[in-house]
């Protein structure tokens, strides 16, 4: 026999109430231990920053990461799903600029690279409480008491062991790749911190520069650049 399905299921207090089991049983913890011993499924996943608030294109994205790993788990796999905080990049350095009353690399120089360094370290996880919150509100089974850190030097020094390792096998190469320049940091920008806001065209210095055809009268070859002061070094001077 079955109970009746309640016709007016108030599905919001369900969902609280499944939550509440699952924290109050450690149901994640032993779908884990109950693994133990298996063969591993690595999931990698790609951290966001914890100087900004969850939002909805993390909460898509986040529930398809947790499709995954529960898939593999039920097939028998053990899957480590260890939460991590990207602590690198533009974003952080921007909160903390403001925060600082500075703009651009060269006021960061000013206040010394290694002080900046060591302000922003102190707000990369400035919003871990309200990720940890959110993330579990949504229902993904994921470790925050064991998460990674990109700034950690362990973490670091395991990306350059997989950089030699492709060095190594001969798939590294030099390419070249159009990317957002940002003038005032001087530097490339990520499609997400382009999408940050505060896009606007910037016009490089140009000069147009007219080189006379030998043997030849009134006929000469139009030249556009760009970078005018790499000139003089290419031996041209004004009136040529």
């Amino acid at each position: 026999m079955y109970n009746p399905v309640d016709p007016k299921v108030d599905f919001p207090k369900m969902e609280e109430g499944v939550l509440k089991f699952w924290e109050e049983n450690d149901i994640f913890k032993k779908s884990m231990k109950q693994r133990e011993g298996a063969s591993e499924y690595v999931f990698y996943d790609g951290p966001p920053f914890a100087t900004g608030l969850p939002h909805f294109g993390h909460f898509v994205p986040g529930t398809i990461k947790d499709i995954y790993p529960r898939y593999m788990t039920m097939k028998g796999k053990l899957v480590d799903r260890r939460f991590g905080w990207d602590c690198h990049g533009l974003p952080v350095e921007y909160e903390m600029e403001k925060e600082l009353k500075i703009s651009g690399k060269k006021e960061i120089e000013d206040y010394g690279i290694a002080k900046f360094n060591e302000a922003c370290r102190s707000i990369v996880l400035r919003y871990t409480s309200e990720w940890r919150k959110t993330v579990t509100r949504m229902g993904r089974w994921v470790d925050f008491d064991n998460d990674y850190k990109t700034m950690n030097p362990d973490y670091m020094e395991s990306i350059w062991w997989v950089v030699k390792q492709l060095w190594d096998k001969g798939l590294i190469y030099e390419g070249f790749y159009i990317l957002p320049y940002c003038p005032r940091c001087s530097t490339v920008l990520s499609n997400h911190e382009l999408n940050l806001g505060g896009y606007q065209e910037d016009t490089d210095p140009a000069i147009t520069i007219k080189f006379k055809v030998k043997g030849e009268d009134n006929t000469y070859f139009l030249a556009w650049t760009t970078t005018p002061w790499t000139l003089p070094g290419t031996g041209c001077e004004p009136g040529d």
